[in-house]
């Protein structure tokens, strides 16, 4: 059902990832095709030198966040919520909110991460067995709890009303959006920080990933790992990063005078229910998500122009989305039939950064309906067979956008879909 009474819009953005320091800095990757991916490094990962069978990673090569966070505070933080509140930072001051004058139980923040603090947890790990339980400092629960972004922020800005973190895997960031969406809906909050964070591009998680057979084998130019929707695809490059975004209902805004950047529609999500890493190979549990969404939102398929896909490099995830898509979409999608839809996949730039994806590639999706421009897929070479879908390859494309649907797809089954429209 359409919530009509509420309409719930996007006023700030913030960012930071391999693409750039801020969203504008990814955006302006994002559409001129600039790959952020480089050679895994650094001294947590030289100490294995010759036990790695990748090589690509989406790295974040953060800078000095002083102003934003007292660097004694930081020492407190796991790098995830760092990220996430360099992100936050951003998007408030973008969005010109000054929750000073707010009213604080009329203030929220979600935020999604599939891992969380990880980094403390490999470190406290180090420490236990090297030193002993008692040297464990007190504040690793504080750093490697998930919900640690969350609290951060609502404490940064003194939001005392609904709170929220999820951790759905690659999922995340989008049941953040959607917890946030509903909140705002239903009348509890007029204004919510939501978005995602993840930094674990870790020996530990890149290992772990790695025995699973998940990541990219690709050796030679890791700006080539990535390939969505290509046939030579062989895998994810793990990354890291945050986005977040300042939601606030309609009426807010504009009593406000805040400056619009687009609309939240609809949201959907679904569980596979079938296994715990590989998705429906027919992509049943994806479709049903984006036909909620379409519901959600009152919109028909046709209704919708771009879709930024969750497109990982995966040969069985690219595969079911596909078959999810033209499922949904049908003639609208097929590009042999003369179908309009376009889609895309910025991960070919940016690697999978797990729960911060949905967040990040939700940057591309407000660009499409305020810009007009659809962010590319690179790398994509040979479209796999089958895949009758036009994927904007290599370039990105001028195109007027009215309705953008951004897909997250997690292990465990999780399936999301947000749709955002241009604000009219």
């Amino acid at each position: 059902m359409q919530h009509a009474s509420r309409r719930i819009v996007i006023t700030g953005m913030g960012a930071v990832t391999n693409l750039g320091a801020d969203a504008r800095g990814t955006w302006d990757a994002m559409r001129n095709g600039r790959s952020g991916i480089t050679r895994l490094g650094g001294p947590d990962f030289d100490q294995y030198a010759g036990k790695w069978t990748v090589s690509a990673a989406g790295q974040v090569m953060l800078g000095d966040t002083a102003s934003i966070v007292d660097p004694r505070e930081a020492k407190r933080l796991d790098r995830f919520t760092l990220l996430a509140m360099v992100a936050a930072h951003e998007a408030v001051a973008n969005s010109g909110v000054d929750f000073a004058k707010e009213v604080p139980d009329r203030c929220g923040v979600v935020v999604g991460s599939g891992i969380g603090g990880i980094k403390t947890i490999e470190d406290g790990v180090v420490t236990l067995v090297q030193r002993g339980p008692d040297r464990l400092s007190p504040f690793t629960v504080p750093r490697l709890m998930v919900n640690a972004a969350t609290g951060n922020i609502s404490i940064r800005y003194g939001l005392q009303g609904p709170a929220g973190a999820h951790a759905t895997a690659c999922a995340s960031s989008g049941h953040a959006f959607g917890d946030a969406m509903n909140w705002m809906r239903r009348g509890h909050a007029d204004v919510i920080i939501c978005g995602g964070a993840e930094a674990a591009v870790t020996p530990l998680c890149v290992g772990a990933f790695m025995g699973l057979k998940a990541l990219s084998g690709r050796s030679d130019d890791p700006t080539k790992a990535s390939r969505p929707f290509d046939r030579d695809r062989d895998g994810f490059v793990l990354a890291e990063g945050a986005a977040m975004f300042v939601l606030e209902t309609e009426e807010h805004a504009k009593k406000r005078g805040a400056s619009i950047l687009a609309e939240l529609v609809g949201y959907g999500n679904s569980s596979d229910a079938g296994h715990i890493t590989a998705p429906d190979a027919e992509g049943r549990g994806a479709g049903r998500s984006m036909r909620w969404a379409l519901e959600d939102a009152g919109l028909a398929a046709e209704s919708v122009d771009y879709v930024n896909s969750h497109g990982t490099s995966t040969p069985l995830g690219d595969k079911a989305e596909v078959a999810a898509v033209l499922n949904v979409f049908g003639g609208h999608a097929r590009k042999s039939a003369g179908g309009k839809l376009l889609m895309s996949s910025t991960k070919s730039m940016h690697g999978h950064a797990l729960g911060a994806s949905g967040a990040v590639e939700m940057i591309a999706c407000v660009h499409a309906v305020r810009d007009g421009v659809i962010a590319p897929t690179i790398n994509l070479e040979n479209p796999d067979e089958g895949f009758d879908i036009d994927l904007v390859p290599r370039e990105a494309r001028e195109r007027k956008v009215r309705y953008a649907m951004n897909n997250t797809f997690g292990f465990g089954g999780h399936n999301t879909t947000l749709i955002v429209g241009r604000y009219e």
